[in-house]
């Protein structure tokens, strides 16, 4: 009898313990902005919380989301984050936003992956040709042409990217289930490591020619530092 309360117990605490990991914890009070001080700050979830008695308004705004972003790089796209970093009232809260720009004639924003949040897209302007693919040994790829007004999910974790296929500037904002989601840029992270990956792995990974694999890595390093 007690092994079976045992067991219960166990795969109560298992699952407690799975739903409590899914997302970013819940507040336990009505909100904790953040602040670098270390002296006088409690520290939650990766930040110290400012006494909420020296709250301001300003605490929980930022403008400039209005602003196009430069896209005049080598991907032709640009993110505005609104995240904790930006916004410190949003510590806790468990969500952000960014604005996206693309440019004309293939704007891109490169498949990445966000380790700690969803992602939910909304197109204001353009048309992007999005998608997600899903983990292994699977690999689908789910991808849909979005128009103003369309919205588009990509799953937590799951690589994902939007390529601008219209003539004119395209414009989408997107809410994240974390204060601070994190970005993983594939390529980036791939071939644009400090220090870089061995070669040797990388061409037996990606199938590819050594030179190719150390070009690649001099351009994303250089990217990256």
């Amino acid at each position: 009898m007690k092994g079976v309360q045992f067991l219960v117990g166990f795969v109560l605490l298992a699952l407690a313990s799975k739903f409590v990991s899914a997302s970013d914890p819940s507040p336990l009070q009505d909100f904790c902005v953040a602040i670098n001080d270390t002296i006088d700050g409690v520290f939650v979830n990766g930040k110290f919380c400012k006494d909420p008695k020296l709250a301001t308004a300003e605490d929980f705004f930022l403008p400039g989301l209005n602003i196009p972003g430069n896209t005049s790089n080598q991907v032709g796209s640009m993110v505005t984050p609104a995240n904790v970093q930006q916004i410190p009232g949003l510590n806790t809260l468990g969500i952000s936003l960014v604005r996206i720009d693309y440019a004309p004639y293939g704007g891109l924003n490169p498949p990445h992956t966000h380790p700690r949040a969803t992602e939910i897209l909304h197109v204001v302007d353009g048309t992007l040709s999005v998608g997600f693919v899903t983990s292994n040994t699977d690999n689908r790829l789910f991808t849909k042409v979005l128009y103003p007004g369309d919205v588009f999910v990509f799953p937590e974790g799951m690589i994902h990217f939007q390529f601008n296929i219209g003539s004119t500037n395209a414009v989408a904002f997107a809410a994240l289930s974390s204060q601070n989601p994190g970005v993983i840029t594939i390529a980036n992270a791939v071939f644009g490591s400090d220090p870089a990956i061995n070669p040797d792995v990388l061409a037996k990974a990606f199938q590819l020619d050594q030179n190719i694999v150390k070009q690649l890595q001099s351009r994303f390093w250089w990217d990256n530092n």
